[in-house]
């Protein structure tokens, strides 16, 4: 008899922990950053243009004019900016089931701040992407996923062996053009490859000196690059 009561309490206890644990694990996923504002990236319902004013009369022409000079030169770019742009792009997406919806990014220091909403079969959760961008002694840049969360739970390890894994298998089914700057900084994200940051405009090739990222602010130091 005591035995079995034994074995009753330790059942109904294991039950209580395992409930214990789906429980946190939950709230954890659940949880909504206090930093993550739905409204900073919602477009207005009516009258919106298709491309972002902030991209096309401040970014594109300061990149432009900054590389005809021939000479070194910082590209600004805001956090209500970029802002500006994601959310002139074409919002919800989906991917592998997940509808992905309202992502902001937020500059803060040596770092840069993806956060979105995922509805995943009616349930939301917030998923949140640090990146770092580092120059190294030789002038390669290397773009890392320093951190990935969904709610409170870090899931940085399996959200980085998961990328790399479908980095490669893109790679084996479809070709790329591993000189093409868009490839090289896949790359450097998906597979931890630092890479020349130069890139061509027109006719101007130019090259990224430094990168130096503040509150609400990146700001990208190019020159002048030779073939």
């Amino acid at each position: 008899m005591k035995t079995r009561k034994k074995r009753k309490f330790k059942k109904r206890y294991w039950l209580l922990v395992s409930l214990g644990i789906t429980i946190v694990i939950l709230i954890l996923l659940l949880y909504k950053p206090a930093r993550y504002d739905p409204s900073e990236a919602a477009p207005a319902a009516e009258g919106r243009r298709q491309v972002s004013p902030y991209l096309t009369h401040e970014l594109s022409p300061q990149l432009y004019n900054g590389v005809q000079r021939d000479q070194p030169f910082d590209l600004i770019v805001t956090q209500d900016g970029i802002n500006d742009i994601i959310a002139h792009s074409k919002w919800p997406r989906k991917s592998d089931g997940v509808r992905f919806s309202a992502p902001i990014v937020l500059f803060v220091p040596d770092g840069i701040v993806l956060m979105t909403a995922a509805n995943m079969k009616g349930v939301e959760f917030v998923v949140t992407i640090v990146a770092e961008a580092r120059l190294d002694d030789d002038g390669l840049l290397n773009l890392q996923i320093a951190k990935v969360k969904v709610g409170a739970m870090n899931i940085t390890f399996v959200a980085k062996a998961v990328a790399k894994r479908m980095y490669h298998q893109q790679l084996a089914t479809t070709p790329v053009d591993t000189e093409d700057f868009r490839v090289r900084v896949a790359a450097s994200i998906f597979n931890d490859q630092p890479f020349e940051p130069a890139f061509k405009l027109e006719d101007k090739k130019v090259r990224i000196e430094k990168i130096t990222i503040t509150h609400g602010k990146l700001t990208i130091r190019l020159s002048p690059a030779s073939d």
